[in-house]
């Protein structure tokens, strides 16, 4: 049985007194497993909040490096953590919040190679990504690996939040990610935080909500999200929740399932014209760019982040966002050299595989986007 020091018992007290909650519900909270994938906007509050709750023990599982821009919404970091891998970040972060538990990081992207192996190890897995692929990843590891999946998204002024494969006091399980959305959304119909944009605060609402759903399944106090979706309009401070039903074709939990193990997610999601994939799209380095300037050469730059990235720094670049290109196709050139930059290389990546498929031959991904080009360009020689 799990004990407390006096230091704890002080830290802890509010949760001792708490009708149903009382010492055994803080025991229950020091014994469990928790992991959490992504520390950025959903992962800043939950592990922040679990951590000072005491979960004994806190996985971070993140590949990223913190930027200026995640610091509107991913309240783990400071200026001081730019640059720096989130994972080692968020750890002192917690420490200094916590130090009567126990951190284990990952500064790896979850794949279908690890994810079993990272996952097997916890006892519920906090869902904080921002893509689809991953979602349906984490989903499918926990539902195969038999562990509760609390899942919270967000997008532009709205957010999400439920409890999958929860297992009711009957032993009966709930539904998952796949019975709520059984096949992903057309590639590139959804913008990302970089393209659409995020209210700040929204985060922070949705993953403290993420929080509580796992102290709940944790302790057994109250009604977790099982079975049901909520979902939070920010600007309208409304919200609706709606159930969940098991889905019959379910390929993992179905009347006949038909998968007994983890796919090729990005290619499930469905990236657009998946012959083309973005690893065989070409790249230009920045020292390659850098002498292609040098040499006057006639080249065209397109920018295709959003007005709002242009407005605060830009290259020279022609803005056209990567949503409007397939509209725009007429303003690129096909006389000469095309690079398409972004911020960091994916949406160019994107943006380069779509006008080869339109037609264009020499076109070429800034590899590292227009941070790795302002790196260069600023580092002492």
């Amino acid at each position: 049985m799990h004990t407390f020091s006096k230091v704890e018992r002080e830290r802890y007290h509010r949760h001792f007194i708490l009708p149903n909650f009382s010492e055994e519900g803080q025991r229950k909270l020091k014994a469990a497993k928790v992991l959490v994938v992504g520390s950025g906007g959903l992962g800043s509050p939950v592990l922040q909040y679990l951590a000072a709750a005491g979960v004994g023990t806190l996985g971070i599982v993140d590949f990223d490096e913190v930027e200026v821009s995640n610091l509107q919404r991913q309240v783990l970091f400071g200026l001081e953590s730019v640059g720096k891998p989130k994972v080692e970040e968020a750890k002192k972060r917690i420490e200094s919040l916590n130090p009567h538990i126990e951190l284990i990081t990952y500064h790896t992207r979850l794949t279908s190679a690890n994810a079993l192996d990272i996952i097997q190890g916890f006892d519920i897995v906090a869902d904080g990504t921002d893509n689809f692929a991953t979602r349906y990843l984490v989903n499918d590891a926990c539902v195969l690996l038999d562990k509760v999946n609390v899942y919270a998204s967000i997008f532009q002024f709205s957010g999400q939040v439920s409890v999958f494969h929860y297992t009711y006091p009957d032993g009966s399980k709930g539904p998952n990610y796949r019975d709520l959305f059984p096949t992903p959304p057309p590639a590139g119909s959804v913008p990302t935080c970089a393209e659409g944009g995020v209210l700040g605060v929204l985060p922070g609402i949705m993953g403290s909500m993420q929080a509580l759903e796992v102290i709940k399944v944790i302790t057994g106090v109250g009604e977790p999200l099982a079975g049901r979706l909520y979902m939070f309009d920010a600007l309208s401070f409304s919200g609706q929740t709606l159930k969940v039903f098991p889905d019959p074709e379910n390929p993992l939990t179905g009347d006949t399932p038909t998968q007994t193990g983890l796919i090729d997610y990005v290619q499930f999601c469905g990236a657009p014209h998946e012959e083309q994939s973005l690893t065989s799209v070409p790249e230009m380095s920045v020292q390659a760019f850098q002498q292609l300037q040098k040499e006057r050469k006639t080249y065209q730059l397109i920018d295709v982040r959003e007005p709002e990235e242009f407005a605060e720094s830009n290259i020279g670049g022609e803005l056209i966002p990567v949503q409007t290109l397939g509209d725009a196709l007429e303003r690129i050139r096909r006389d000469c050299m095309v690079v398409v930059h972004c911020r960091s290389g994916v949406r160019s990546k994107q943006a380069v595989r779509q006008l080869l498929l339109a037609g264009f031959s020499e076109v070429y991904s800034l590899e590292g986007g227009i941070l790795a080009y302002l790196k260069e360009t600023i580092a002492p020689s």
